[in-house]
């Protein structure tokens, strides 16, 4: 079943004030390189950055105010009513026959490519909407949709495209890590794409390369938006939206913002009549962790608690899911 939860965070409107990276010490940032072909990995400062707690202290110089409630609750009713699982099913059936969407193999350069091809497809529903490669110094690029809106600042939803079950060549169909919430967010372009919603604050729905291999591709993508200067409202991470025991969403509460993160448990609570469960990983465990360690507040929404996360994922089992959250994406304007 679809529920009402992921779908609602993109719809919602709610006024916010500047959101701008941090400032001071770029200590956070960086990724230890050997050559020019080296995809890196992070330094145990970055590691140590990304598996405490959030500092409040850290987070003072971004000034954004969420709203105590939900807003425009009928304008995102009635796109949630344009939802389907149809869609999703189908896509996630073609993306998990790839043999593997690893970052560094050839299938999950293809994988990318077939995803873009979807993305621009639905995108050309209306011609404001721009699809672009984010390309990397690994051969499978991320995906950047845009929908303009009536201000520059941005709103983020964001899902990591890869797959891994250890190796280039190992059998890793990804269905529930991260298939399902690739072509969640794809379904949330989708009815946005068929629809005359104008949104508050431009909308970027990303499709992410190399996080099983680091948050590469997310990593490169908000560094890049700190040093060019972008503002960046708030970013919404779906990793894993397919297998839930308790049939209830999880909020975490670790390497995220925790105003942006109450106000998803409000939107959550609204669209699903329950409190959302609370949770954390540990460490950076996800995308959201590169758009926090770049100064942008980042949220978290996942399929069910870390203690009941799907046994499946990077395996060659991991085929069979149930497209969760499809709902939750259109509540941020």
């Amino acid at each position: 079943m679809v529920t009402k939860a992921t779908f609602a965070l993109l719809v919602a409107a709610f006024p916010l004030a500047l959101a701008a990276p941090l400032t001071g010490s770029n200590s956070e940032l960086r990724l230890i390189k050997t050559s020019e072909d080296d995809v890196g990995q992070w330094d145990d400062e970055v590691l140590s950055i990304l598996s405490r707690a959030p500092s409040d202290t850290s987070l003072t110089t971004r000034a954004v105010t969420y709203p105590t409630r939900v807003e425009h609750v009928d304008e995102a009713q009635s796109l949630i009513a344009k939802v389907s699982t149809t869609g999703p099913q189908s896509w996630l059936t073609t993306f998990t026959q790839f043999t593997t969407r690893h970052y560094r193999s050839t299938t999950g350069t293809q994988a990318s490519a077939w995803l873009f091809d979807q993305v621009s497809s639905i995108a050309a529903a209306r011609p404001e909407i721009t699809v672009q490669r984010f390309t990397h110094t690994w051969n499978q690029p991320s995906i950047i949709a845009r929908l303009p809106g009536a201000s520059s600042n941005l709103i983020i939803v964001g899902a990591h495209m890869d797959s891994t079950a250890g190796s280039t060549t190992a059998r890793s169909p990804g269905a529930d890590d991260n298939g399902s919430g690739s072509v969640t967010i794809l379904e949330a372009l989708r009815v946005i794409a068929q629809s005359d919603f104008i949104p508050q604050n431009t909308i970027e729905f990303h499709w992410y390369s190399g996080e099983e291999g680091g948050l590469l591709g997310s990593q490169a993508i908000f560094a890049n938006y700190k040093s060019t200067g972008k503002t960046v409202l708030a970013m919404l991470n779906q990793d894993m939206t397919g297998f839930s025991p308790s049939n209830q969403l999880a909020v975490y509460t670790d390497n995220v913002d925790a105003a942006l993160t109450q106000y998803v448990r409000v939107i959550a609570t609204q669209y699903t009549g329950a409190a959302p469960l609370t949770t954390r990983c540990g460490y950076g465990c996800s995308d959201h962790a590169s758009a926090r360690s770049n100064g942008f507040p980042s949220a978290f929404v996942n399929e069910d608690t870390f203690e009941r996360s799907n046994p499946s994922i990077h395996t060659a089992g991991d085929v069979s899911i149930t497209i969760k959250n499809t709902k939750f994406q259109l509540t941020f304007r």
